[in-house]
């Protein structure tokens, strides 16, 4: 299941470069998540960075219309880490 940003974000900055596959940009008002590249930092990191740097609880959210099993996440990331090896 990708990420999703709520409208308690402060853009504060913290998130946007911690992101290992690039998917969180500024959007029209707050950051957003790119739900095609966000794979809950999984093949990065145990647990999703954005959410660890997030300073403002409850922010950073699994994002209900993209639901995905880890495996699919995990097959998203070699997508986009590894493709070229593939």
């Amino acid at each position: 299941m990708a990420l999703l940003i709520t409208k308690k974000c402060i853009n504060c900055d913290m998130c946007e470069p911690e992101c290992p596959n690039q998917a969180i940009s500024m959007g029209v008002d707050i950051y957003e998540i790119a739900a095609e590249r966000c794979t809950e930092c999984i093949g990065h990191y145990e647990t999703p960075t954005c959410q660890t740097v997030c300073p403002i609880d409850n922010t950073i959210l699994k994002d209900p219309a993209n639901q995905e099993s880890n495996e699919q996440l995990w097959e998203k990331f070699v997508q986009l880490h590894h493709a070229d090896k593939i």
